[in-house]
């Protein structure tokens, strides 16, 4: 969780297994692009940073996190040699309780994939409330959540991996 003392970005901590050796899927939300888009950098960079060959990360859009679901259904489906999926999204919360029917229901959707697929589906979604948290999230003042699904998809790859072993 981010706070003025968290930076989602800081790995300094953690040991991040090379990825390599793994194949990667990202669907990223259009629905607030400035955000989303950011966290796709993030996520990307993160990715090849780690070792990821750019041949080995497949990217494809959805129109809004709603959909993150699906396409991260669709892409495990028509791409099973995949070792993870990260979902990458944002909702903002408004005046109505829109938002928090979007995000129980992309929580949910998220992590059944994971089930029914037996394969990691990062959950890397904003859930803010407002534009500011966003951007401090993507990015900004509290570093880049792109950035923690990517290390997150990679650590639960290996994972998976090890234990097939």
């Amino acid at each position: 969780m981010a706070t003025q003392l968290k930076n989602l970005s800081d790995f300094s901590a953690t040991e991040i297994p090379d990825a390599a050796a793994y194949t990667f899927g990202i669907v990223v939300a259009e629905w607030n692009a400035e955000i989303t888009n950011a966290l796709y950098e993030g996520a990307y960079q993160s990715l090849v940073k780690n070792g990821a060959l750019p041949e080995n990360i497949f990217s494809y859009s959805v129109p809004g996190s709603f959909e993150l679901t699906s396409g991260a259904e669709l892409l495990l489906k028509n791409k099973p040699n995949l070792d993870a999926v990260i979902c990458l999204g944002c909702v903002i919360q408004g005046e109505t309780r829109h938002f928090d029917f979007i995000c129980d229901a992309v929580a949910n959707g998220v992590s059944n994939v994971a089930i029914k697929y037996s394969k990691p589906v990062i959950f890397g979604v904003l859930t803010t409330d407002n534009q500011q948290q966003a951007i401090d999230r993507a990015g900004g003042k509290h570093g880049n959540k792109g950035d923690e699904a990517a290390v997150t998809a990679i650590k639960m790859a290996d994972l998976a991996r090890t234990l097939q072993a």
